[in-house]
């Protein structure tokens, strides 16, 4: 495909999650500035703006980006605001949200080596300047903290981690898929001083945090 075909495959993707999603201008602009297409394997391209999930290597996939949206829309973040993201797998995911927030404001962890060096390269080739480290995201950019919001692209066993949820600042929030028994559902923390508020957001697959 040409990059004049990528880009309109970008526009039809952007007009089919507009029908889809109750998603704002602001994300679905994000989408659609965003070329997919270069965070995928090269057997995937050709189904790079396909709603649905792809296959990365290292048993991970990159969302389906009505599920990027989506969880982009609940993470209701601006330009200048500290994203931290646990799950770089190809970068894409961190891609969209940096459209928003702005360069230098992503971090993102990704606990395979191989992905996150990969990834790392692939921002920065595409101009993105997102900071990616190579490590378990309980642990990783402590020193970065507090953030405004920060999101999982795994799905935590039965609760956000406290070391995920304690970085980020009151009135921030927390987007993640969660396994509840046999499923998933995803959730939005959003931090206040007195505890934490919860809100579902409906079934989800992910894969599992490790």
């Amino acid at each position: 495909m040409s990059d004049a075909d990528h880009a309109a495959a970008r526009e039809e993707l952007v007009r089919a999650l507009r029908d889809r999603l109750d998603a704002s201008e602001r994300t679905l602009s994000a989408i659609g500035a965003v070329p997919r297409h270069e965070f995928v394997p090269e057997p995937q391209r050709a189904s790079a703006y396909a709603d649905r999930p792809l296959p990365i290597g290292h048993d991970q996939t990159v969302s389906a980006p009505h599920m990027v949206a989506m969880m982009t829309d609940l993470l209701d973040v601006e330009r200048g605001d500290r994203v931290f993201e646990v799950g770089t797998g190809c970068g894409y995911h961190a891609a969209v949200v940096a459209e928003i927030v702005g360069p230098g404001n992503v971090f993102s962890a990704e606990r395979v080596p191989e992905l996150a060096a990969a990834a790392r390269e692939r921002l920065d080739r595409l101009g993105y300047e997102v900071t990616v480290a190579a490590g378990d995201g309980r642990e990783a950019f402590a020193d970065e903290a507090p953030f405004d919001a920060a999101y999982l692209t795994c799905a935590a066993p039965e609760s956000v981690p406290d070391a995920i949820v304690d970085r980020v600042r009151t009135g921030g929030r927390v987007v993640a898929p969660v396994r509840e028994g046999g499923r998933q559902r995803l959730v939005r923390l959003t931090v206040r001083e007195d505890g934490i508020d919860r809100e579902d957001h409906g079934g989800v697959r992910f894969v599992p945090m490790r």
